[in-house]
Parts: structure tokens; sequence; C-alpha cells
């Protein structure tokens, strides 16, 4: 681990490659796992103003589940999330003609119908940042679903904070982006 500014970093972020390969895992990250997509507590008023023009993009099931349980949730550990459908998709994901599951904000972002990509926490992934109160900790998220991204960014040598450096950039900024790839030389 290292530090820069107010951020401890995890090395596999630096050290670790990692390149999103759709066509192997068909995004299971917005389908798999047990809770909705982490969201920051700025996000939740830009999830209520967008949602008018990202539904249109939406599956009727993510529609519905909007409906039911608000454009956000707040976890039992009082954590803000994405809502699911069924305990399972993210509500805001629907798939393409090759059955590849995409973000329904994200399109109608690449749409031109609304200016913020998608929440930060998707922006990241497979980084994920856990903010306390005098520091943020910023580590690589290992799941055995991203196998083939892992596989292929080591075959294309594109290592994790590579990989995400706009998110990284809009979570951080372009001074401490700098920084990082410093530290990564030396790494």
């Amino acid at each position: 681990m290292f530090q820069l500014g107010k951020t401890i970093i995890s090395e596999e972020i630096v050290k670790k490659d990692f390149l999103c390969n759709l066509s192997a895992c068909k995004g299971a990250c917005c389908i798999d796992g047990d809770a909705g997509a982490p969201l920051e507590e700025d996000e939740i008023k830009i999830m209520e103003a967008i949602y008018p023009k990202v539904k249109p993009f939406l599956r009727q099931e993510g529609i519905d589940a909007i409906e039911a349980q608000g454009t956000y949730t707040t976890s039992e550990d009082g954590d803000l999330e994405t809502p699911l459908i069924n305990g399972a998709d993210c509500a805001y994901v629907i798939f393409d003609d090759k059955n590849v599951a995409l973000c329904a904000i994200e399109e109608a972002y690449n749409q031109g119908e609304i200016d913020w990509k998608k929440p930060v926490s998707c922006h990241l992934y497979p980084v994920r940042v856990q903010d306390y109160s005098e520091f943020s900790a910023v580590n690589y998220h290992k799941w055995q679903i991203c196998d083939d991204a892992c596989e292929l960014g080591e075959e294309l040598g594109v290592p994790v904070y590579k990989f995400v450096k706009e998110a990284l950039i809009r979570k951080f900024g372009e001074d401490w982006y700098a920084e990082l790839e410093k530290v990564a030389e030396t790494l």
C-alpha cells in the first residue's frame, strides 16, 4: 500500500492487469452479486433528476423495480445503492443483441440524452473506494467473474489504473492521477 494525499492505495491497482472482456463475461458484474452498485450521496439527486430521460432505455423489469423501490435504495448498513430486479440484476441493466449486459444510464449518456455517464462506482470497477473520515482506501476488487478480464489485461499489458484512468480522474482529479502514474513507474 502507498499513500497519495488523502488516499491509501493498494499496490494491486498498479501491479495487476485488467481489461474488461465483455464478449467473455457478458457484463456479469451488473447482474451477479447480492447488492446494487454503490452510490455516493451527491449521486442520489442526479439519479432522481435523470430518471425520466433514462426510463425510455430501460427494460420493463427495471422500470417496475425503480418505480417500486425508488431510483436508489439504502441497505441495512445504510449504504446507498442502485435498486435490484428480484434481488439480482441492477435495475438499470439492459441487454444488447448479443445478450451482453449494458447500463441504461450510460446508453442515455452515449445517445446525448444526459450529461452524466453513470455512478462513479460502476465507472471505477474493478477499483473500489471506501471513504473514511481521514482518508479514502483505493483497492482492487478481485472477483472470479473477471478472470477473463485479468487474462486479457495481462495479454495486452494494461494495468488496472490505466484501464480505469478516466474514472480515477473523475473521482480524484488529474493532479492525483499524474502522481499515481509517477508512483507506478517506481513500483
